[in-house]
């Protein structure tokens, strides 16, 4: 197995800067694995995949995977870093599947990310900070991206978070928790 780092935090925090920052300091050819889809009728949303396609290096290789992001992950060469960009939107993306499609994804997902030999980054969304959200959607959303980040963070070497415009080590500062009871 790679290394496997995770980068969380707030909207707008610089957490996609981040990692790709920690992309290039790799050293490895990179693969930038873009979650979300370009829609040029949504403008303000067409602006935020401008400005992240504008900040990469031209020599990265960019595959747009809204769904399929433990195939993608699998077919990776060892000797590269992966940078999935984000996980969120991936969550977004699978929302409609039922409870245990949903789990059966996140398992493959996590068992993926086991065995893959490559580097690997990946961009995660803190969305459970505020009020519970008074639709079933928002909670579902909610709780199956929180509930990722845990799970692949127990996976990862080292976990960061990003807010006030620091990144933290949450590897140094913290300890990690038990894994949840089922």
């Amino acid at each position: 197995m790679g290394k496997v780092i995770l980068v969380t935090g707030p909207a707008r925090s610089g957490k996609s800067e981040w990692a790709e920052t920690l992309a290039i300091q790799s050293g490895k050819a990179v693969i930038y694995v873009a979650t979300a889809t370009d829609n040029p009728d949504d403008e303000e949303w067409h602006k935020r995949i401008l400005e992240h396609q504008k900040r990469r290096p031209q020599d990265w290789v960019t595959l747009c995977v809204p769904v399929e992001l433990s195939a993608t992950l699998g077919d990776v060469k060892p000797h590269s870093c992966v940078l999935v960009d984000s996980l969120g939107t991936w969550v977004a993306n699978l929302l409609e599947q039922d409870d245990e499609t949903w789990e059966n994804i996140v398992a493959e997902l996590l068992e993926t990310v086991d065995l893959v030999a490559a580097d690997m980054l990946f961009v995660a969304e803190e969305v459970g900070w505020g009020i519970v959200p008074a639709y079933p959607i928002g909670r579902a959303f909610r709780d199956r991206l929180g509930s990722l980040v845990r799970q692949l963070g127990a996976l990862c070497n080292t976990v960061y978070l990003i807010t006030g415009g620091h990144a933290l080590n949450l590897s140094l500062l913290g300890s990690p928790l038990p894994a949840p009871k089922t």
